[in-house]
């Protein structure tokens, strides 16, 4: 056996291995976030759910989901174990960076374009100005057509042959 034959086997054995030992460790993480709940932690389910730590058991945990409601869930079912400010921003609404350092987002673009005063914004008028054209306004609808008899028609009359 030649080793050229060999080497599409070893790449793909060396694939194999890397990809398995990058999940191990992924696997490793999640179960050692999980082994790290304490009670009072805010947690995030696999199925999206936001609920506060209560007690923790071998293989399942009791999560407060509202006041006064609580429901077992399996250990596995916790996707995320979140930090209090993100808990408190996600449950509750608290906004504790934007008061840090103060900077408010607008509603609208408007304020983000700067000041400035009416009298250097030029206004452009889209009206039709009918006296700088020299022409007079023709109606679309009594606009005369001649035909090639030289009689005189209206639009939306038509020959009749």
């Amino acid at each position: 056996m030649d080793i050229l034959t060999l080497l599409p086997f070893i790449v793909l054995i060396g694939a194999m291995f890397l990809m398995t030992r990058s999940a191990k460790k992924k696997q490793a993480a999640a179960a050692q976030m999980r082994n790290d709940m304490q009670p009072g932690t805010g947690v995030r389910t696999i199925g999206g759910m936001y609920a506060t730590v209560k007690e923790v058991h071998d293989d399942t945990v009791l999560l407060e989901v509202a006041p006064g409601v609580h429901a077992i869930y399996a250990k596995n079912s916790i996707g995320a174990v979140l930090d209090d400010a993100e808990y408190n921003r996600i449950v509750h609404g608290d906004d504790q960076e934007l008061d840090a350092d103060g900077t408010v987002v607008p509603d609208d673009a408007s304020s983000l374009t700067g000041e400035s005063d009416a009298a250097e914004v030029a206004k452009i008028d889209l009206a039709k100005d009918d006296a700088a054209d020299g022409a007079e306004p023709e109606d679309a609808a009594a606009k005369d057509v001649k035909d090639a008899k030289g009689e005189s028609k209206t639009d939306g009359e038509a020959d009749s042959k």
